[in-house]
């Protein structure tokens, strides 16, 4: 990672105030770096399987972990990503949806029902996800740093973990957890400000089969309190 000109201001500042005598730390030994490809050889590749596919589905666990509270809360269901930058959650245990037609962003909540509309280049929605849908690129988004996979418990795959280039306020790290065979993303998990954390698995996935257009395109019950921002 580039050390920015004012970083290093600040730190000789910060060294500059020190009171005469005071002892200075030894810099931290930097990690051994990991054997096999490095993190960008290993995005590359993620890329261009990606960006090979125009379609893509997958049954999906979701958990999301608030740190703060101890509590954690599990969702499962079906996704679909088509490019331009269309995707299709359907949530099976709350009947929660989840829809971007490429230009607008729809989010229901089945229990409070209330839909929520925002045009996509204005949502918060993850960029990390963005690139399964064919918008964006890994290297452009993300600086990149690879993991050990095994004391992540990820046998025979890769980890990497990506802090956004441009801060958005929707998360601070994501980390990619990859199959070393075809390059596929198996599990992606989103941490924010406050540490909590958002991880899907992605399992029986398919690529390359035709998706209808209407998959796409939700229509809320009578009765849903329409929002926009």
């Amino acid at each position: 990672m580039t050390v920015s000109p004012s970083r290093i201001l600040a730190l000789l500042l910060a060294l500059a105030a020190l009171p005469a005598g005071t002892a200075l730390a030894k810099p931290a030994k930097a990690p051994a770096a990991l054997p096999g490809p490095s993190a960008v050889t290993i995005a590359t590749r993620v890329q261009a399987f990606y960006d090979r596919t125009q379609t893509f589905r997958a049954d999906f666990k979701q958990r999301y972990t608030m740190r703060g509270y101890g509590k954690k809360k599990d969702s499962r269901g079906t996704v679909f990503f088509q490019k331009p930058g269309k995707m299709s959650w359907h949530y099976s245990n709350n009947a929660n949806r989840v829809v971007s037609d490429g230009k607008q962003l729809s989010v229901y909540e089945a229990d409070n029902k209330q839909l929520y509309k925002q045009a996509v280049d204005k949502s918060q929605y993850p960029a990390a996800l963005s690139f399964l849908a064919g918008a964006g690129k890994l290297t452009d988004e993300f600086n990149l740093r690879r993991l050990d996979s095994a004391k992540l418990k990820f046998q025979g795959g890769y980890v990497l973990v990506g802090t956004p280039k441009t801060p958005t306020p929707a998360y601070q790290k994501v980390l990619m957890y990859i199959d070393a065979k075809t390059f596929q993303v198996r599990r992606m998990m989103l941490i924010d400000a406050q540490r909590n954390r958002n991880r899907f698995d992605f399992i029986n996935t398919i690529v390359n089969k035709p998706i209808q257009a209407s998959e796409f395109r939700f229509q809320a019950p009578p009765g849903t309190r329409i929002i926009k921002p």
